[in-house]
C-alpha cells in the first residue's frame, strides 16, 4: 500500500500545463509525457498550422490539448495570451519553457540583429512568459516551472555565441525565480539536454564526422531522443519532487561529465 501511495506523487492529474515551442521536437514530446501523466497540456508556437496540427495529433493520442499562438520573445503577445488562457478561472499549473532557436556563426560575423533575435528567443522569452504566469501560481501558493537550458549551460562550442549566452543566463534566471518565489510554494527547475535528434540538430546529425564526435563524448555513445527528457520534466512537474528547487539536471548520456570536467577542452575543439 505504501508503495501505491508513493507512486502517485508522479500523477499530474488535474493539472494544467503551458509548453512553450511546443509544435514540434522536444516540446511535442515534453507535452505528450505531460498529457499521458494526466495533465491538460497547451501547445503552443508561432505558426497556427502547426500548433494546430500538434493539437490534433494529442487528441487523437487521446490526450487533453489545446493551443495558444503567440511569439515568446514578443511581450505586447504574451501579455494577451496569457490573460486568454486563464479566462473563466482557469489556472496554468505547470509551466514549460522550452521555446528556443539557434543562429549559428563566429562570434565576429554575428549580427547584432541575429544576436538580439536567439537572446529575446531563448531568454527574455521565459522571463516574460514566467512573469505572465507567476503571479497566479503565487496566489494559489502551487506551481510548477521548469526551464528547458542545454549542454550550452555549462559548456561552449564555437559558433553558438548566443545560443551558449542565452542558455547560460537561463540557469542563473532560474535559480533567481527560485530565490524570489520558492518560498511562495513554487518549484522552478531546469533540464539540459545533451546532444538530441530534432529538426534543429538534424543537420549536425548528417555530418559524419560530428555525429562520429558526439557519438565518442558522450558514454552513453549515442545521441538522444526527446523521449529520453520526459521522465525528468514529469517528476521535475509533479508533488515528487515538492522540495527540489534552483536545480539543473542534466540528461546528457554523460556528456557533461566527460566533456565537462575530464576533458573541458573536448567541447571547445570543433569536431575532427
Amino acid at each position: 500500500m505504501k508503495a501505491r501511495a508513493s507512486f502517485r506523487q508522479f500523477s499530474l492529474s488535474g493539472r494544467r500545463a503551458l509548453v512553450t515551442g511546443s509544435s514540434q521536437g522536444i516540446g511535442l514530446e515534453l507535452a505528450r509525457g505531460l498529457a499521458a501523466a494526466g495533465a491538460a497540456v497547451i501547445i503552443n508556437g508561432r505558426n497556427r498550422a502547426k500548433v494546430a496540427a500538434a493539437v490534433r495529433r494529442l487528441r487523437s493520442e487521446g490526450h487533453a490539448a489545446e493551443g495558444s499562438v503567440f511569439d515568446v520573445a514578443k511581450a505586447g503577445e504574451v501579455a494577451k495570451a496569457v490573460p486568454r488562457l486563464l479566462r473563466g478561472g482557469r489556472k496554468i499549473d505547470i509551466l514549460i519553457n522550452n521555446a528556443g532557436i539557434q543562429i549559428r556563426a563566429p562570434l565576429l560575423e554575428m549580427s547584432p540583429a541575429n544576436w538580439r533575435k536567439v537572446i529575446d528567443t531563448n531568454l527574455t522569452g521565459a522571463f516574460l512568459v514566467a512573469r505572465a504566469v507567476a503571479p497566479g501560481m503565487i496566489r494559489r501558493r502551487s506551481g510548477k516551472i521548469v526551464n528547458i537550458c542545454s549542454l550550452g549551460t555549462d559548456l561552449a562550442r564555437a559558433t553558438t555565441g548566443p545560443y551558449t549566452a542565452a542558455k547560460g543566463g537561463l540557469r542563473m534566471l532560474t535559480r533567481m525565480m527560485c530565490a524570489e518565489w520558492a518560498a511562495e510554494n513554487l518549484q522552478i527547475n531546469g533540464i539540459s539536454p545533451g546532444y538530441i535528434l530534432t529538426d534543429m540538430t538534424a543537420v549536425l546529425a548528417r555530418d559524419a564526422k560530428f555525429d562520429a564526435w558526439v557519438r565518442s563524448h558522450t558514454p552513453a555513445a549515442r545521441w538522444g531522443r526527446p523521449e529520453d527528457l520526459v521522465g525528468s520534466c514529469v517528476f521535475l512537474c509533479s508533488a515528487a519532487a515538492d522540495f527540489v528547487n534552483g536545480h539543473l539536471l542534466f540528461v546528457d548520456g554523460g556528456f557533461s561529465v566527460i566533456s565537462g570536467h575530464h576533458d573541458p577542452a573536448a567541447f571547445l575543439r570543433p569536431p575532427p
